[in-house]
């Protein structure tokens, strides 16, 4: 039974915001009128954190008297309707959302900045980096996610290898038909999965600035980036052929669900894809080129819309209502994903699975949310597929850096 969520301590709070916010309209955005005890949230939100939204919202309802109204949507139509309908007004005041599409609403002008205070502390820090765009935290965030090494403990046993070479000697000495599997999304490639790998030889796609933000300076070229290239070749067609195109999602997760690969890459996602592997590990990703890897990680969260007509109302249902141990609980009840309220991820973490894919994300990196990132993926995946299959990696490489530093000038 979901636990009802509690804020007695924040109703005097509440209370003095919703006086100062009553009675706005979209068409002054910046109106935060007071006076009228009807005013209303409007909140976007997909089926499977409805429930516990609704919890926050009764609370707050109770404590100021203000009203919220939460609308269902499906999950994939938010971000493209909440772009479409915030500049006409008819947009919320809050929708759930996830992080990479933070640079796409900043640029469309529909989202405004918050401010957690004191309550910043209590998230992990990757999720707070993830939601922050130039600087200035955009969203409250809730949960989180990433890829991680993933093990058959039965073949290879429980302890996590450090390194690649490492894990490829414990995979050799199983005697399964191959050490390790990963996916490259067949011809396609597949930079997200590669990625931990890329990081480790010190080429990250951007170049985070000292907030954590991304820059639009493509940080995956030079010696760095040439070596993670010949690594892959090395590991590829022409290599050891422990990296293959002929392995999508599929056929991943069948070599490693049949004990024919005892080490694969993996998300939460795909844990149940693995029914008859009984004993299964899960650890941060090793590192092949001397440095820490670091996978990207995924975050959801709750945005605010710059046109809201209450926006310190908004602001306040955001922080005091959802940004509570309570309501961070709530949410993961509704939709287990890992926490991003730090005691509550550490909690759940007891699960030795779920604190595998824990310790990834804490060493992991916000998947950049800039608009150019959509300039990357193909020339970038493609690259990584040809290089598997044989093309020069040097070369290779440098013409993708060269193309994508291009796109990404326009």
């Amino acid at each position: 039974m979901r636990k009802q969520i509690a804020f007695g301590a924040l109703a005097l709070t509440a209370a003095v915001v919703l006086a100062g916010c009553a009675g706005g309209s979209n068409d002054d955005k910046s109106s935060d009128s007071s006076g009228d005890s009807s005013a209303e949230l409007v909140i976007w939100t997909d089926e499977e954190r409805q429930a516990a939204v609704k919890d926050a919202a009764q609370a707050f309802e109770d404590e100021t008297g203000a009203s919220v109204k939460i609308v269902k949507k499906n999950f994939e139509d938010l971000r493209n309707d909440f772009i479409a309908q915030v500049p006409t007004g008819k947009g919320p005041d809050i929708t759930v959302g996830a992080h990479d599409w933070l640079g796409a609403l900043v640029a469309a002008g529909v989202v405004d900045t918050i401010d957690l205070g004191d309550k910043a502390s209590e998230f992990e820090p990757v999720a707070l980096e993830a939601m922050t765009y130039d600087g200035q935290l955009y969203a409250l965030p809730y949960s989180l996610e990433t890829i991680a090494l993933v093990q058959n403990a039965d073949l290879v046993g429980t302890e996590a290898p450090a390194t690649w070479d490492e894990m490829i000697q414990k995979g050799l000495a199983a005697g399964t038909e191959r050490p390790f599997v990963i996916n490259t999304n067949g011809e396609t490639g597949d930079g997200y999965t590669m990625y931990g790998f890329q990081t480790s030889f010190g080429a990250p796609v951007f170049v985070q600035d000292a907030s954590g933000s991304y820059t639009t300076e493509v940080g995956m070229g030079g010696a760095a980036g040439e070596a993670f290239a010949q690594w892959l070749g090395a590991n590829g067609k022409n290599g050891t052929g422990y990296i293959s195109t002929t392995v999508d999602y599929d056929i991943n997760n069948e070599l490693f669900n049949t004990g024919k690969a005892p080490y694969t890459i993996q998300g939460p996602w795909a844990i149940s894809a693995y029914p008859d592997v009984k004993n299964i590990v899960v650890s941060p990703i090793p590192s092949a080129g001397g440095q820490p890897a670091a996978p990207f990680v995924g975050v959801q969260g709750f945005y605010l819309s710059s046109q809201s007509k209450n926006k310190l109302l908004a602001q306040s249902f955001l922080v005091d209502y959802l940004g509570t141990e309570e309501a961070q609980r709530a949410l993961y009840e509704a939709d287990p994903r890992i926490p991003a309220w730090s005691t509550l991820a550490t909690e759940v973490a007891s699960d030795p699975i779920i604190a595998g894919f824990l310790a990834s994300a804490q060493n992991g990196v916000p998947m950049p949310s800039i608009p150019e990132m959509g300039s990357v993926w193909d020339l970038w995946n493609a690259a990584q597929s040809q290089i598997i299959n044989g093309a020069d990696p040097v070369s290779t490489w440098d013409k993708m850096v060269t193309d994508v530093e291009a796109a990404v000038k326009g």
